[in-house]
């Protein structure tokens, strides 16, 4: 019985990567099968320079050229270190002919600039970091960009959000090319979830916004916080700060960038999700001190903003 040939990996390296996001691949793609033979020849490639700087203070020293990309079934880009940095030619040459030779490219973070550049990414659907969302879709227009997934898998063109989303893009591909069983194992070893959805939102923290110079707001803020099953109307709160309707609306969108209503809302999701990630309350007792009021409204609210549920998010956190 013939053993099957490897699925051959390229991963590209540059200047200045990251070490945590060329790790995420080789990580994920360093697996062998039930009789402990590899599944994956894994190829380290760099445009030329075989010595590179990580962006963590020390070098790597790679093994292949662009020429490593010949022949390979994936080729993955990680994070590229700087949105406004060109690619070199050489490299966007090389995945272009990847590409047209069949192979299956993934941008993982802001290496799905680089496959934008390359232009493979024209009126295709992509993601990337929500950070570089605005940027990027202003730099490539052309591109159908998603903000608020975790991956995209478009067939031979993968792209991934940030970093622990870059795990679940290369678990996802493992997962459809080898299977589940396969995907479970490697992310058991990783100690992370075996399968989140790509059509998942990105995890964004909503942090508590700078307003240091305006005292009474800041205390107001920090009060709604910590007392957010409360209905907190808006006439409440300017009273509260001792402003009237208009001053305190005025200052609280300059504080926050948001409504009095839009930014409840996101700290009272951001809530639900800690005490979801947390504790074993019930949903109704998680509504309640989150200030939805009902089980069924944070349902629909927490649905509608990570198109996931509150009972998936906690199994996908706790292995519940």
């Amino acid at each position: 019985m013939s053993v099957p040939r490897p699925t051959t990996v390229a991963v590209v390296v540059f200047d200045r990567i990251s070490p945590f996001h060329l790790g995420v691949p080789c990580a994920v793609f360093d697996d062998r099968n039930g009789d402990g033979q590899p599944r994956f020849e894994l190829r380290v490639c760099a445009d030329g320079r075989r010595r590179l700087r990580t962006d963590a203070g020390f070098e790597i020293r790679v093994d292949h050229d662009l020429d490593g990309l010949h022949g390979a079934d994936v080729v993955i880009v990680p994070a590229w270190p700087d949105p406004d940095l060109r690619p070199p030619a050489a490299l966007l040459e090389a995945l272009r002919a990847a590409h047209a030779r069949g192979g299956c490219l993934v941008g993982l973070c802001l290496g799905t600039y680089v496959l934008a550049e390359a232009g493979l990414l024209d009126g295709r659907p992509a993601t990337t970091h929500w950070a570089s969302s605005e940027h990027f879709a202003h730099r490539y227009p052309r591109v159908a960009l998603q903000t608020d997934v975790l991956y995209v898998d478009d067939g031979d063109i993968l792209t991934s959000a940030g970093t622990a989303a870059a795990i679940d893009c290369c678990l996802h591909l493992l997962r459809r090319e080898h299977g589940a069983e396969a995907a479970s194992r490697v992310a058991r070893m990783l100690v992370v979830s075996p399968h989140r959805r790509g059509g998942q939102a990105q995890y964004i923290e909503r942090p508590l916004p700078d307003s240091s110079g305006d005292e009474r707001l800041a205390g107001v803020l920090e009060w709604a916080l910590q007392n957010l099953e409360q209905p907190h109307r808006l006439d409440d709160l300017a009273e509260r700060a001792l402003m009237s309707r208009r001053t305190f609306t005025r200052r609280f969108r300059q504080a926050t960038g948001a409504t009095v209503h839009q930014w409840l809302l996101s700290q009272r999701l951001s809530r639900a999700q800690q005490l979801l990630e947390t504790t074993d309350q019930p949903l109704e007792t998680i509504a309640a001190r989150t200030g939805f009021g009902s089980a069924v409204s944070l349902r629909q609210r927490f649905t509608a903003t990570f198109s996931t549920s509150p009972s998936a998010w906690r199994r996908e956190f706790r292995g519940a």
